[in-house]
């Protein structure tokens, strides 16, 4: 374990110093494009107007002949694309791959001063951060920059999610933690084909009541996983995302999936097709009558002590933190959408 008076050291001479508070902006989705596309890149600056956040892929997704492409796509866009304000963040190969290498030197050193984020595949421990941790360092001295690149894992492996609270304080540099469902699934010997989001077959049923029919009903396969990765990463001051989920057409099912993941402590998740952006934004968006309650909580409770009885509903200084996270997360959302801040009043 790193002595903790030297977890802010740079990992490298003449690398940027690490953060110690991780940016605070909207999250709602990390929005996915292929960047060996070139019809998808040129619509870059109208995805960053609806996205909160921008992913160029380069792993699953991408064939073998087209890494390369994607990776030199990668680097154009970030350099030639005005985003307006709108983080770009990239997908590297995974660390067992022979891209991986070309993926973190190239876009390091040729795209480092545009890249926020680079998110890191089937994560197993802390010893896969600490590896990424201090190559970045590196390719960050020699490229000469200025800022920190950080870093986001993805929770793929039955191995992960057991060590995912190493994982989550491994590195100053962690932004995050996405749940990626379909790899995890087939690490755990998952009988799923899926995608994320429920299977009919994953059920509870009823007590017997006689001759009369028993109820069942379906559960979500992802709620155990889910809430490790929430604790860990609130633990750990750090952001927990929902993945993928793969059903585009089923878009009942991924609203249901991702409020569930909302509702669970996740600040946002990916967005695979155009439809799912909207999607996240309904979810990931707190309720306007949430918001208006919780800003009644804050007013009426403005030092957050002593109990109260607001709309006939007992508050205290637990409910009071409730609405200061609703609130907090109105007034950032606010500010990225005019019509966000006309609901919330803000």
């Amino acid at each position: 374990m790193r002595n903790p008076r030297s977890h802010f050291k740079p990992l490298a001479i003449g690398a940027p110093e690490p953060v110690r508070e991780i940016p605070v902006t909207p999250m709602r989705m990390i929005h996915f494009f292929d960047p060996s596309n070139e019809k998808l890149v040129g619509r870059l600056p109208e995805m960053a107007a609806q996205a909160d956040i921008l992913l160029g892929n380069l792993e699953d997704a991408i064939p073998a002949d087209r890494k390369e492409a994607a990776r030199a796509g990668l680097v154009r866009a970030a350099r030639e694309t005005d985003l307006g304000g709108t983080p770009l963040w990239t997908r590297v190969n995974s660390l067992e791959s022979p891209w991986v290498l070309d993926d973190l030197v190239t876009l390091v050193t040729e795209a480092g001063d545009k890249l926020d984020v680079v998110m890191v595949p089937k994560v197993e421990g802390a010893w896969d951060i600490h590896y990424v941790d201090r190559l970045l360092a590196q390719l960050e001295a020699r490229a000469g920059l200025e800022r920190p690149i950080l870093v986001h894992a993805i929770l793929e492996t039955a191995q992960g999610v057991a060590n995912v609270e190493e994982i989550a304080t491994a590195s100053p540099r962690m932004q995050g933690i996405s749940l990626g469902p379909a790899d995890l699934a087939a690490s755990r010997r998952m009988k799923t084909t899926r995608v994320g989001g429920g299977h009919p077959g994953y059920r509870v049923v009823a007590d017997p009541d006689g001759d009369a029919a028993r109820p069942s009903f379906q559960q979500d396969l992802w709620h155990y996983t889910i809430g490790r990765m929430v604790d860990a990463c609130a633990a750990a001051g750090i952001f927990p995302f929902y993945g993928p989920f793969g059903d585009i057409k089923d878009v009942e099912g991924c609203e249901a999936q991702f409020r569930a993941a909302y509702l669970m402590g996740c600040v946002g998740a990916w967005s695979l097709h155009p439809v799912q952006i909207g999607i996240a934004k309904k979810v990931f968006s707190p309720d306007p009558e949430e918001v208006a309650f919780a800003k009644k909580v804050l007013e009426a409770i403005p030092d957050g002590r002593g109990v109260h009885m607001i709309d006939g509903k007992m508050q205290d200084d637990a409910t009071w933190k409730q609405s200061k996270v609703m609130v907090d997360l109105a007034e950032l959302l606010a500010r990225k959408d005019p019509e966000l801040a006309e609901a919330y009043g803000l």
